[in-house]
């Protein structure tokens, strides 16, 4: 299994934020094909000090071939853009493996 992490930077207008995000983008986002499964965490804070980070998604897709061709759909492209209109300059993205307590893919 591999996944889509998109990390969240503290907006300024956060109610305004969660309606775009949590109204319409994950709405559209879930539109994605080969999208498994979609987690939100709101940050709470960190060991020490505050967090950078208001929201991490995780996006989840069967392997490596099922992520790259959701990227090139059209429904994310949709989402992507949607995203752009309220979160530019705000996320920050990578791609990941999941792995087991041993290390190896999950």
């Amino acid at each position: 299994m591999v996944k889509l992490v998109a990390m969240f930077t503290k907006p300024e207008d956060p109610e305004a934020f969660d309606r775009a995000y949590f109204d319409v983008h994950l709405p559209l986002n879930a539109k994605t094909p080969g999208l498994r499964r979609t987690e939100v965490t709101r940050v709470t804070g960190a060991p020490r000090g505050e967090s950078p980070y208001y929201l991490v998604t995780e996006m989840y897709y069967d392997d490596e071939a099922a992520m790259r061709a959701a990227f090139a759909s059209p429904e994310a492209a949709e989402a992507a853009k949607q995203l752009m209109s309220f979160a530019k300059g705000l996320v920050s993205m990578y791609t990941a493996v999941v792995v087991d307590d041993r290390g190896q893919p999950a």
